[in-house]
């Protein structure tokens, strides 16, 4: 069964940093872009970021660009989000998930399966 688990996440301050993880089982990574969603109390998931199965791609929600960079290391099959300058409003779970191939839908969540279980970020002010 294809499982994608993620790690990394906890309680930091305004301005910290947090460096997630996700692995996959059962497939293999590289062959996909892989996206980052989160999704905060009360709200929607929504997009955070994602990663071109080549690497040489990569997509950010405004609301992160400049602060979170997504990457990949294929060797350990597994894609990471760094997540600096952290703010209150970023705290939310936050999910991996596997795109079904189509780059056009690389923003939205309905492009994704094999979703992880997510990891609870939270950034006190």
């Amino acid at each position: 069964q294809v499982q994608l688990v993620e790690s990394g996440g906890g309680l930091v301050q305004t301005g910290g940093s947090l460096r997630l993880s996700c692995a996959a089982s059962r497939f293999t990574l590289s062959s996909y872009t892989m996206g980052w969603f989160r999704q905060a109390p009360g709200k929607e998931r929504e997009f955070v970021a994602a990663i071109r199965w080549s690497g040489d791609t990569t997509y950010y929600a405004d609301s992160v660009k400049g602060r979170f960079t997504i990457s990949r290391d294929n060797a350990k099959n597994t894609v990471s989000l760094q997540m600096n300058s952290l703010k209150p409003e970023d705290t939310a779970v936050y999910y991996c998930a596997r795109n079904l191939g189509d780059i056009r839908t690389v923003y939205q969540q309905a492009g994704y399966v094999n979703w992880g279980q997510g990891t609870q970020v939270t950034v006190s002010s």
